[in-house]
């Protein structure tokens, strides 16, 4: 079976360059405008940094510039721009020069008049300039002459120029301590402290034309973030984010959102975070917040009178937080490392670069590969940086820079940090599934509602891996199916959407649920498909209801995370007009004692609203055993509830999916893959919400013998590497011995995969993971692949390694052809003296 687009060829035909070009988490485009276009493999074999790796580079010396904090940082090219500050005795107007490339730090050039020393105001860069507005000024040490600015000054990169813009008219109220940024050529500056009080307007400025443009304010609306001041902003999606912030009594760790295009804000909600899964961040003041990508990176600050130093990342797409684990080389003693299996020092060695102050060999013969073990020089004992405030972070392509800040006993730090990102393309695992159930293309069961009998199609793959409960409804229909004769077991066919073309439509299996009406059953069949649910207009209360009958299902289907993530809905949505309604509700539904009820009784008695909700006209039609029970409760509040116990969030659609390929889906496969004539049973529904081919094929043109040959153009992947495959298809994992990931570079391409995350894993799991340890078995596959670079490139470490080589038994594995050309490799690469130092080893 040839993948779409051709038979193609092997993958890496003579591709694998060496280039040293250092990247982290390569991204590979699809150019679908060639159709060779996946047959050629760069790698390099160079030095990477390591993924989420913190690095402590050279601090500021005294004698360029002081130790600061308060101050701004911005990135222009490869240099960062550190510009103004105190220094806990007085305010800067220095600008100091940090070059990624060297690590080197000097003044940086200038020439005219400066801002005057200040600090917590703003810096951003526009074109090739950096824009200074606002901040506080004045004598900190005497204590005189203190107040905040409003002016705004340009300083040119090319130039060193500084020059003041006056501007006409209208101006905002001068500030400290506020956000701001760039967007479509014009500077935006929101919220800050004008002295007496936190603001919360927005003002902007077009940058083009400093003698035409004028000062704008912002008319806002929608959920404006409260008066705050000291927070940081960031620009992602062509959207701008702010994240908590000192806002005095109103402080929260909310994280807003602000549409340039009709200027309305939206608070990000967390109802659909599940309890147990990765919070927001503290509320915190004095913090950095950077994007990158999808993701918002947000570093220190103060939080409740702590300095974390945790760094929490924020995914835009998928509305989640996480804490981001350093990786294990970020703090390091003087233990034991793992090495890199050597090569020979007699390799030739070319010209080499210092990149970001790391030396990045470009020759990929004198690279280190392997998991030997050695001793190394101590290096600091952490590379990771103290909790800090009022630092200041930028980016430059792919790594974060942090610079100065207060540390512990008010400090002011002269030391730069480097953060190196990921820059993986997300997975599309949910929006798979999610696309597949808006389809209800190949939908295999039906399901019979309540006593109206109104009919939700599903798919029997994706019900059964994730609710038992739904599993053994559908395992007693299919017991009572086969139970009937068979003129009795064919009822009339019914329409399938998406059944394959010139071939009998299979009926759909009928499964009746009593217990369950179709509108709130269609939103649990949503979650288990995409393992969310679209939460409706927070508060309104035929949306509230609806959370509640979901509710039910969830409680009644023993679908521990839906029950969470409802009943998260539904506390963050009852208020003073709808919470009786919603006692009521839970009254109906049976619910009893469950938490909902409990949150809606407490939030009635609750002193500030108990007043209001009994002079409600909806007061007086509440059912009498709820009026008693809640004067009861306002008279005599029930005893505390002991501290809950960890929550049970269930499992997730990766964890039902991983079980499901390792079994526990077994009897519910309805389609066979070939693999050089290995049968392996799967799934149709899930490989078709997977691959477009998968989903095309069972589209169109559906085997009868429903068994399907499995190849990646004109090559048939090992069985391991086939493995692998699935487990990518059927819940997303990446992770895959480096022989594998030779098989699958051209898989995404091949098999329609919706994008190249598999790719980009692949090619870094190459270039990063070539040891003595698995060089052979990567020998084997590059043959296989006729990756005629890579097979180089393992023969190379081969002979230079040949001591250690020549004692792992799967040497003694190996084709004839593949021992003759090691054989001639070592002919090729070692001299005379070599040879006889080599046999006297052996």
């Amino acid at each position: 079976m040839a993948g779409p687009g051709g038979s193609g060829g092997p993958i890496g035909a003579g591709a694998l360059a060496g280039s040293a070009r250092s990247k982290v988490a390569p991204s590979v485009d699809f150019d679908h405008s060639c159709s060779d276009s996946v047959e050629y493999l760069t790698l390099n074999f160079g030095p990477f940094e390591t993924v989420h790796r913190w690095r402590r580079l050279p601090p500021c010396d005294e004698f360029v510039g002081a130790r600061r904090s308060k101050h701004t940082v911005v990135a222009y090219k490869d240099a960062i721009y550190v510009f103004g500050g105190d220094n806990g005795k007085t305010m800067l107007n220095d600008l100091l020069r940090f070059d990624v490339k060297d690590c080197s730090w000097c003044r940086a050039f200038t020439t005219g008049t400066p801002p005057a020393p200040r600090y917590h105001h703003s810096a951003v860069v526009s074109g090739s300039s950096m824009f200074v507005f606002g901040g506080y000024t004045g004598d900190i040490y005497s204590n005189s002459n203190l107040k905040n600015k409003n002016d705004l000054f340009e300083y040119k990169f090319a130039t060193g120029q500084w020059t003041e813009w006056k501007i006409e008219g209208r101006l905002p109220v001068a500030r400290s301590a506020h956000g701001a940024t760039v967007y479509s050529d014009k500077l935006w500056i929101f919220a800050g402290y004008d002295g007496n009080a936190r603001l919360n307007d927005m003002w902007t400025i077009g940058l083009q034309d400093r003698e035409l443009t004028c000062w704008e304010e912002v008319a806002q609306s929608g959920e404006i973030p409260p008066s705050c001041c000291n927070f940081p902003v960031a620009v992602c999606r062509d959207k701008m984010f702010v994240f908590s912030g000192q806002s005095g009594a109103k402080i929260t760790n909310n994280l807003f959102q602000f549409e340039f295009k009709d200027k309305t804000w939206t608070r990000i909600p967390t109802e659909h975070l599940l309890r147990g899964s990765p919070p927001p961040p503290q509320r915190r003041y004095g913090h950095t917040m950077v994007a990158f990508d999808r993701h918002l990176y947000v570093f220190g600050g103060a939080a409740d009178n702590t300095l974390p130093n945790e760094l929490h990342c924020y995914d835009v797409d998928f509305q989640t937080w996480e804490v981001v684990q350093p990786s294990s080389d970020s703090e390091v003693g003087g233990a034991e490392v793992p090495e890199r299996a050597a090569a020979s020092e007699e390799a030739p060695a070319l010209a080499s670069e210092e990149r970001g102050g790391f030396k990045k060999s470009r020759d990929v013969f004198g690279l280190d590969f392997g998991t030997t073990t050695a001793k190394q020089p101590a290096p600091p004992a952490s590379e990771l940086p103290s909790g800090r405030l009022f630092h200041a972070a930028a980016v430059i392509s792919d790594a974060m820079y942090i610079f100065g800040g207060t540390v512990d006993n008010n400090i002011r730090s002269g030391e730069m940090y480097r953060f190196q990102f990921s820059c993986y393309p997300k997975c599309t695992l949910h929006e798979d599934y999610g696309r597949l159930w808006e389809s209800r293309q190949f939908c295999d069961v039906e399901f019979v509602l309540g006593e109206k009998e109104e009919c939700v199609q599903g798919h029997v793959a994706i019900v059964t891996a994730r609710s038992r409960w739904l599993r053994r409804k559908i395992v007693q229909a299919r017991e009572r199916l086969a139970q009937k004769p068979e003129e009795e077991a064919a009822p009339a066919p019914r329409e399938v959407p998406g059944g394959a073309v010139g071939g009998a439509r299979p009926p759909l299996l009928r499964v009746a649920i009593r217990e369950a009406e179709a509108r709130p059953f269609e939103v649990l069949m949503q979650f288990l498909y995409t393992d969310k649910i679209k939460y409706p207009r927070k508060g309104h209360v035929e949306d509230v209801l609806l959370i509640m009958d979901v509710y039910k299902l969830a409680l009644s289907f023993q679908l521990c995370r839906l029950e969470q993530l409802c009943r998260q809905y539904i506390e963050a949505s009852v208020d003073l007009q709808n919470v009786l309604v919603v006692c009521e509700s839970a009254a109906r539904l049976q619910l009893g004692q469950l938490k909902v009820r409990e949150h809606c009784l407490n939030f009635v008695v609750k002193e500030s609203h108990f007043n209001q909700v009994i002079m409600m006209k909806e007061f007086e039609r509440l059912s009498s055993p709820l009026i008693v029970e809640i004067v009861r409760r306002k008279q005599q509040p029930p005893p505390r509830a002991p501290s809950e116990q960890p929550v049970d969030i269930g499992t997730s659609l990766i964890q039902d999916m991983k079980a499901y390929l390792e079994g526990a889906g077994a009897e519910f496969c309805d389609i066979t893959l070939l693999l050089d004539g290995h049968p392996r049973p799967a799934h149709k529904a899930i490989l078709a919400a997977r691959s477009s081919y998968f989903e095309a094929m069972f589209r169109s043109f559906m085997p009868e013998d429903g068994q399907v040959n499995i190849s990646i153009g004109e090559m048939v992947p090992s069985r391991q590497a086939f493995e692998s495959m699935l487990r990518y298809i059927y819940y997303g994992e990446v992770n895959m011995p480096p022989e594998d990931s030779l098989y699958l570079f051209a898989a995404p391409y091949y098999y329609g995969f919706y994008n190249n995350r598999l790719q980009a894993y692949c090619k870094q799991n190459l270039e990063m993971n070539v040891t003595v340890q698995n060089v052979l078995q990567i020998l084997e596959a590059a043959d296989k692949t006729q990756a005629l670079d890579m097979k180089r490139h393992c023969l190379h470490i081969i002979v230079h390694q040949f001591t250690k080589v020549s004692k792992l038994p799967t040497l003694r594995s190996l084709s004839q052809q593949l021992l003759l050309d090691i054989i001639d490799s070592l002919a090729s690469h070692i001299s005379d003296k070599q040879c006889a130092e080599l046999g006297a080893d052996i």
